[in-house]
């Protein structure tokens, strides 16, 4: 009996500390249709493997070299603004928000950050405009890979991979994909 309700405690303490699958349609205070900041953070995969799209270029000459540490300007999940990260990877890319529905069902996101063109199907070269209808390879949030999404905005970049442990405690999140040079500062 001790062992099942052992077995019992420690499942449920697992299913509530997993990130949740929580999407809203109510809009934000300037009177927009954008997901909620803090339902978009909580679907977010935290940590991601590691493994980068094969032709994704590294960085020549990042601000933010490899092992080096910084200071996230960001809040793409709770925990994440003011925490101390240290740099994985360097990527020239361009970096997207996006709007999709998730293939899984769900609310719309809205302004997701960030998706690279190498993450985009048959994206090519080019910067693409805003507006322009793609699908999604990458697999930061549930129901994300295989969607149709738009492009809101495009910033030709370099991007990071990070490692971090949130400002309001927790796990250290690895593998971080992705931050942008300009939500990073010197620490």
């Amino acid at each position: 009996m001790k062992k099942q309700l052992l077995f019992l405690g420690a499942a449920i303490i697992i299913g509530l500390s997993g990130c949740g699958n929580n999407t809203s349609n109510e809009k934000s205070p300037n009177n927009t249709n954008e997901t909620k900041k803090e339902d978009m953070k909580m679907e977010m995969n935290h940590s991601g493997s590691g493994e980068v799209p094969e032709n994704l270029k590294e960085a020549k000459n990042p601000t933010y070299k490899v092992g080096s540490e910084a200071i996230i300007k960001s809040d793409h999940m709770e925990g994440m603004n003011g925490a101390v990260a240290t740099i994985v990877g360097a990527y020239d890319t361009t970096a997207y928000a996006i709007s999709y529905t998730p293939v899984t069902g769900g609310e719309r996101v809205t302004n997701h950050k960030w998706v690279i063109q190498e993450e985009i199907k048959d994206a090519g070269d080019k910067t693409l405009e805003k507006g322009t209808e793609v699908t999604i390879e990458a697999d930061h949030m549930e129901g994300m890979k295989g969607a149709k999404a738009e492009i809101d905005s495009a910033e030709k970049t370099t991007v990071y991979m990070v490692d971090y442990t949130p400002t309001t405690g927790g796990e250290k999140v690895m593998n971080h994909e992705w931050v942008t040079e300009s939500e990073l500062s010197a620490k």
